[in-house]
């Protein structure tokens, strides 16, 4: 299957719902820690999700770069295209 940035983003956003309450809207923009309360066991989590999702392999270490949903999705989008 082939993922552009905005079906990167659809799935992302469908993966962090089972990790936040239903009233919190998230959109590109929303902060993983300070308004989703994703801590670190919830990111590895996460991470293993998006890892077997999109058939990559993501770097712990280039998570601290990470702050909002699309810089989530910008990532896994490079990383899925370096990967073909």
């Amino acid at each position: 299957m082939e993922y552009d940035k905005n079906s990167i983003l659809q799935n992302l956003c469908k993966h962090l719902e089972h990790f936040v309450s239903a009233e919190v809207e998230i959109t590109p923009d929303t902060d993983l820690i300070n308004e989703l309360a994703i801590d670190s066991v919830k990111l590895l989590s996460l991470v293993m999700e998006i890892e077997d999702e999109f058939d990559i392999s993501v770097p712990i270490n280039v998570l601290t770069d990470v702050h909002t949903v699309q810089d989530l999705a910008s990532l896994i989008f490079k990383i899925k295209s370096e990967s073909q």
